[in-house]
């Protein structure tokens, strides 16, 4: 008579108990995003615009709801893991040059973008990530239909920022902020979009 020796070491292969996908697969959030802001969006984009060092134009936390309800689209933030680390928010407008009125409206169905503010969270800073968070946001303009330029106010110091992607200078604004004054600068959209650039992102 042949016995035959039970082990849990010989058991084959293909006896072990698979393991359920659901347990295989771990949630995990995309390492780099970027996206449209929206109204949820807003408390992080008000904590991190307090801070911010690119546009001295600083939107309180009902303008930031206002901006991100009207016109979402023409926002863009930078998630990595979740959180945001940066952002850039515009409106439409329909005059030639920006005026005050410029600071808190949103005009649509306009050829003209009014970049409002672009901040960087303060822990992600020197890194360039304001310089390829701003090129995205050109190219993604330059894919919406009937967009033909972006303008925004800056102090002196951030002039050779904004010219090293593209804007030029239009000389001294019309607005003025807590009596601090500005230089408004231009980019024009339209014409060959830019070769892709190697941000690593």
């Amino acid at each position: 008579m042949t016995h035959q020796v039970s082990s849990p070491f010989l058991k084959p292969f293909f006896l072990k108990t698979p393991i359920s996908p659901l347990r295989q697969r771990r949630h995990t959030l995309p390492a780099s995003e970027f996206r449209n802001l929206t109204p949820q969006d807003a408390i992080s984009v008000f904590e991190i615009e307090r801070e911010g060092k690119f546009l001295k134009c600083p939107l309180t936390l009902d303008e930031v709801l206002n901006f991100l309800g009207m016109c979402p689209e023409l926002s863009l933030g930078w998630f990595e893991e979740g959180q945001l680390v940066a952002f850039i928010i515009g409106s439409g407008w329909d005059k030639e040059r920006l005026s005050q009125e410029a600071m808190t409206q949103h005009v649509p169905d306009t050829p003209t973008v009014h970049i409002h503010v672009l901040s960087v969270h303060r822990h992600c800073r020197q890194q360039g990530k304001g310089s390829i968070l701003l090129w995205r946001y050109l190219q993604y303009l330059r894919c919406m239909p009937g967009l033909r330029r972006a303008l925004l106010i800056c102090e002196d110091f951030l002039v050779p920022f904004y010219r090293k992607a593209g804007f030029k200078e239009r000389g001294p604004s019309a607005v003025s902020i807590s009596n601090m004054h500005f230089q408004e600068m231009e980019h024009m959209l339209c014409g060959q979009a830019y070769a892709r650039r190697n941000s690593g992102c």
